[in-house]
């Protein structure tokens, strides 16, 4: 006979895995909703370059034409299906229609990032051809970059950055003192607000720490510094579609999430990348 009859208990609440499950760039880049069609097309228009001229010897004043650029994006449907049956549905610990429904939520806004980050990743200007480690000195390079090139500091300006860039820029005073800092997390907040990580200003830009820039955790990191109006992002009007059922046939639930969206480079002088070297803060 057994003397004793441990009773194993299983919490009902499910408790999130660590992923990314919103969006931190959609809405630091210029977005058109598209209500029909597979093409965006966004028109930047400037001067040309054009300088002031005086009237000529004939009293007239020369005339010239604005210069019209009309970049399209394309867009592409993507997807992501959870199905479970319904008897794993009853048998499994937690509520797995919800799990289901919040994961391919979170799968579909990671890839919104991604198609916004591999399209800023096709930029050419660099703050250097070496991987280093942040510094004020590299940031104020890529910030004079974008300043060269008369883009304008009209809180706008985004610096998408790796943790390890925030980490040895938080080395610098300026950076990590609050008297420098505005917009950093409340500290009473809720924790459903706190779900998002928080951006903050600093600089005259909004830096936004992102987990998923290409080559995160490695000695090549890319770190991007780019102007609102450099990067479209479009997307269908009706936004993401997050459906949730059951099959009553086959007896499954399932949970889809589907977007149609597709991004495009508008003006590359306004789009700095920054190769960065995070492998010291890297697990070992």
């Amino acid at each position: 006979m057994a003397e004793t009859a441990f009773q194993t208990q299983y919490r009902d609440e499910f408790i999130a895995g660590f992923e990314a499950r919103q969006s931190l760039v959609r809405d630091y880049v210029t977005t058109e909703a598209v209500i029909k069609g597979n093409t965006a097309t966004f028109l930047v228009a400037d001067s040309g370059s054009a300088t002031a001229v005086t009237r000529g010897v004939n009293g007239l004043i020369p005339a010239r034409a604005d210069n019209n650029a009309q970049l399209s994006a394309t867009l592409v449907e993507w997807h992501d299906l959870v199905r479970k049956t319904d008897f794993n549905v009853f048998a499994s610990q937690g509520n797995q229609r919800a799990i289901m429904q919040q994961t391919s939520m979170g799968v579909v806004n990671r890839k919104i990032d991604s198609d916004i980050i591999t399209e800023l990743d096709t930029g050419t200007q660099y703050a250097g051809a070496a991987y280093v480690t942040a510094s004020l000195g590299l940031t104020l390079r890529a910030k004079t970059i974008l300043g060269v090139a008369e883009v304008p500091w009209d809180d706008n300006i985004t610096m998408l950055v790796t943790p390890a860039y925030e980490a040895y820029m938080m080395e610098t005073k300026e950076f990590s003192s609050r008297e420098y800092i505005d917009g950093g997390p409340m500290r009473n907040a809720d924790p459903a607000w706190r779900d998002k990580p928080r951006p903050y200003h600093w600089l005259g830009m909004t830096w936004i720490v992102h987990p998923n820039l290409p080559g995160v955790g490695t000695s090549t990191e890319e770190c991007f510094c780019f102007h609102k109006s450099a990067i479209g992002h479009a997307y269908d009007s009706s936004g993401i579609e997050s459906r949730v059922g059951y099959d009553e046939e086959q007896d499954y639930s399932y949970a889809r999430t589907s977007i149609y969206m597709g991004s495009q480079i508008l003006q590359n002088t306004g789009i700095v990348t920054i190769h960065h070297d995070g492998s010291a803060f890297a697990a070992t």
